[in-house]
């Protein structure tokens, strides 16, 4: 569990720095930030990726510093917390429709609005659920997006309990693989925290080549067809 520390540090506490608030609020916090940040609108900003990863590596005991989780609580409030907070997410978004979306004036949240009916349209609601997980702000408001879409409840609730605990269950073991094989890996903390955000970018990005290869052989055969005229 996490060791305990003064008051004083916890009122410093960086909501952009993963560290910074398992440092504060331990197990607590990841769960707290997996709720937010995929079932509210407010929580688009949150290091979702680098927090999962750096819970994980924190459990292995190989970091610098007194700070200590453990896996087991880790990994059932990483999941809890992300797949309450999908659920809780879609909710909103069948209740109250684009009117969330409406009431923010944050540019990132509208062109990440915009790419998840992308995903949806294009790759139908079990593919584009388990894809957002993936990519940040999408990941958030994929979800009240597919709420508002009246998507069938019980198709995302499949798909996002699957997407969820591959993306939460899938970064914090990362993290705890490679603390558990590399010591003092925490002083590569921050490149190797881009290189799992860049990773988990994969598997949309073969989604996205898929379906322009398609697209191009689709156009090319009308045009053979045509021409066979």
């Amino acid at each position: 569990m996490t060791a305990p520390i003064p008051a004083a540090s916890q009122l410093a506490v960086n909501v952009l720095d993963a560290h910074s608030l398992l440092a504060a609020f331990g197990v607590l916090g990841v769960a707290v930030v997996m709720f937010a940040e995929t079932g509210l609108l407010v929580g688009f900003f949150l290091p979702g990726d680098s927090l999962l990863f750096t819970a994980g590596l924190l459990c292995t005991g190989s970091a610098h510093g007194s700070l200590h989780l453990s896996l087991g609580p880790l990994l059932v409030a990483a999941a809890a917390g992300a797949l309450a907070g999908a659920q809780c997410g879609y909710l909103l978004g069948r209740k109250a429709g684009g009117a969330l979306l409406a009431r923010s004036h944050a540019p990132r949240l509208h062109e990440g609005a915009r790419r998840a009916e992308e995903l949806l349209e294009r790759y139908g609601y079990a593919k584009a659920v388990v894809l957002a997980r993936f990519v940040p702000v999408v990941r958030t408001v994929l979800n009240p997006v597919a709420g508002a879409l009246e998507v069938p409840v019980r198709t995302f609730t499949l798909w996002q309990v699957v997407g969820g605990l591959v993306w939460s269950v899938g970064l914090t073991l990362a993290g705890y693989a490679l603390g558990s094989s590399i010591p003092n890996v925490d002083r590569y903390l921050l490149p190797l925290v881009a290189l799992i955000v860049v990773v988990s970018l994969v598997p949309l990005v073969v989604e996205v080549y898929r379906g322009r290869r398609a697209a191009r052989a689709d156009v090319a055969h009308h045009q053979g067809a045509g021409q066979g005229k």
